[in-house]
């Protein structure tokens, strides 16, 4: 015959969602920094390539002029 089980404090629910929480945290502060640091170019944790927009806009200017 099933037993019901014992009921979870509620202490021990609430310091799993905290840690869950932190978790999260801490996540969320490693992506901001990531962000960043690619922002300002001194990143050294994956290498991505800086799209220079200034020269975009140049040729978009020239062919509109003409």
């Amino acid at each position: 015959m099933a037993v019901p089980k014992k009921r979870t404090s509620k202490s021990k629910g609430k310091s799993r969602k905290a840690h869950w929480k932190r978790k999260a945290y801490f996540q969320a502060q490693a992506a901001l920094s990531l962000a960043k640091s690619s922002l300002t170019g001194k990143s050294t944790s994956f290498i991505f390539q800086n799209v220079d927009t200034s020269e975009d806009t140049t040729l978009d200017s020239e062919t509109s002029t003409e």
